[in-house]
């Protein structure tokens, strides 16, 4: 309870420094799980909008991807911090932060199951325009986002930063999987083998689907976030933040929303 109350004191520091863009907890369910994500837009802009759900790390709903929402918000989008774990169960550390993860994409009905109640949750919002939604994630998130994808979720485009690429469930099917798919990598990421990128680019192509992937030379795993380098250094994991990568591939997802979104 103080855990989520913090979060709702911070989300009134947020409004308050930045007038126009609201965060709001929101509480949703995925079954018999309670979810606890926040939507967040610019109350400045008249009518609806497209929407974003946008799914964190492995390390679960954290400053960086609340960050990342806000950013959304203020370039007209409604966003959804979506919570993939259940009552914003957050880690510290890779092995419960891995077990987290694991028992997600270990199971894949629940994933869409959870994602799919943020979703409908953002598409209920009053700012949002119910056809148009698009889905970002990052790390865990980011193959969240593919996996939904390749399930036909119904979303205008995706877009996976330093994500793994297998998929948890069926692959990729021509007239299934309609969305437009992004994905921006570290071409060092340990974590991204060169051959699940081949497997990756001929999945897509068999499937019909409008893909692109993005490599940024030299670069590790979790390059958007600002914590990485720290949390790399901590747990001795290849992980760094690039001030290069994350804005050559921020400016790569706005291209990309305001493509599949005509926003």
């Amino acid at each position: 309870m103080k855990k989520w109350m913090s979060a709702f004191v911070l989300a009134t520091v947020v409004g308050a420094a930045n007038a126009a863009v609201k965060e709001e907890p929101v509480t949703y369910r995925a079954g018999d799980t309670a979810m606890k994500g926040f939507v967040v837009y610019d109350d400045a802009v008249k009518g609806k909008r497209p929407g974003v759900v946008v799914v964190h790390e492995w390390w679960g709903i954290t400053p960086h991807v609340r960050g990342e929402a806000r950013k959304l918000a203020a370039q007209g989008y409604t966003a959804f911090v979506a919570d993939l774990f259940g009552d914003a169960k957050t880690a510290d550390n890779p092995d419960d932060a891995g077990a987290l993860a694991g028992a997600v994409m270990q199971n894949p009905d629940v994933m869409r199951a959870r994602f799919v109640a943020a979703k409908d949750a953002l598409a209920r919002h009053a700012t949002v325009n119910a056809d148009k939604l698009a889905a970002i994630g990052f790390c865990f998130g980011g193959s969240v986002v593919l996996d939904m994808a390749r399930a036909g979720e119904n979303l205008a485009g995706v877009v996976a930063f330093h994500a793994g690429l297998e998929p948890s469930g069926a692959q990729a099917a021509a007239g299934k999987t309609k969305a437009r798919v992004l994905v921006l990598n570290g071409s060092a990421d340990p974590f991204i083998k060169p051959e699940s990128v081949d497997a990756f680019r001929k999945e897509m192509q068999a499937a019909g689907v409008d893909h692109r992937y993005v490599s940024y030379p030299g670069v590790v795993h979790a390059f958007t976030n600002p914590e990485a380098t720290a949390k790399g250094r901590k747990f001795n994991l290849p992980l760094a933040y690039d001030a290069k990568a994350d804005a050559q591939s921020k400016a790569e997802m706005r291209k990309f929303l305001a493509a599949a979104l005509k926003n």
